[in-house]
């Protein structure tokens, strides 16, 4: 390229990165994806969608940032707590197949034998290990350690139980496997914006889900930090404040 002229790929990056912050400020549209946000939840509007054929039980825009961060560090390992139909494993198994390597590790207290069936039969089963037992139990850790040993880069995402306590506890037990410039993504924070007695039969709610803990989380470390763009760049996510990165 000749000196003096304009790089068209920078040039993109650099009008995207200004529409972010603009949108981060726009007090109408950030009403109205909050908005979209609360009916949407009303009516389960997250598990709608499959990826190769398994339900993914989460909402699009969360899976395309996913996408991005994954692309750009090229993980060995993503650790997930939470399985349920496993949609989100085989895509992020998927996106790693793409690049060429790593692997994904799965965590739940409970993997349903049909689920357990449809996973290991899928073609990207390859790449994908599990775990049964409660992610915050040492013996599960232990093993979560043995997974991780030698690997370079390593991203994980919490999805499991959404009670402080619990979330507090896996932030506490999971951010060492996080290595530098990766990530440490708790979804459903959007708990916290929910109206009030909006989870009646679940034991979170307002003050007690991933947001409250993530908070008391970085009131003392401060190896991570939120990613506000990413924030403002989705507007409609289920972990606003959530995507923690490693900066230390």
């Amino acid at each position: 390229m000749k000196k003096g002229t304009i790089d068209p790929i920078e040039s993109f990056k650099k009008e995207t990165e200004i529409r972010i912050k603009e949108q981060g400020k726009n007090k109408e549209i950030n009403k109205a994806a909050h908005e979209f946000l609360v009916h949407s939840a009303k009516s389960n509007y997250s598990y709608n969608f499959k990826w190769m054929g398994r339900p993914i039980i989460q909402y699009p825009q969360d899976m395309v940032a996913m996408q991005e961060i994954i692309w750009e560090l090229k993980p060995d390992l993503i650790i997930e707590t939470g399985i349920a139909h496993g949609g989100s494993l085989i895509y992020y198994a998927s996106l790693l197949e793409l690049i060429g390597k790593g692997s994904v590790l799965g965590i739940d207290i409970d993997i349903r034998a049909h689920n357990k069936k449809e996973i290991e039969k899928h073609p990207m089963a390859k790449r994908i290990k599990m775990i049964q037992g409660s992610s915050v139990s040492e013996e599960v850790v232990k093993q979560v350690k043995v997974h991780a040993k030698g690997k370079k880069v390593v991203l994980v995402a919490l999805d499991s139980n959404h009670t402080h306590d619990h979330v507090l506890k896996e932030l506490e037990m999971y951010s060492p496997f996080v290595t530098k410039n990766s990530y440490l993504v708790v979804f459903d924070t959007l708990i916290e914006d929910m109206p009030k007695g909006f989870y009646p039969d679940r034991s979170w709610g307002i003050g007690n889900n991933p947001m409250s803990a993530v908070k008391e989380f970085l009131k003392t470390n401060k190896g991570f930090e939120v990613q506000r763009d990413i924030d403002d760049k989705l507007l409609i996510s289920v972990s606003k404040s959530g995507y923690l990165k490693r900066i230390k």
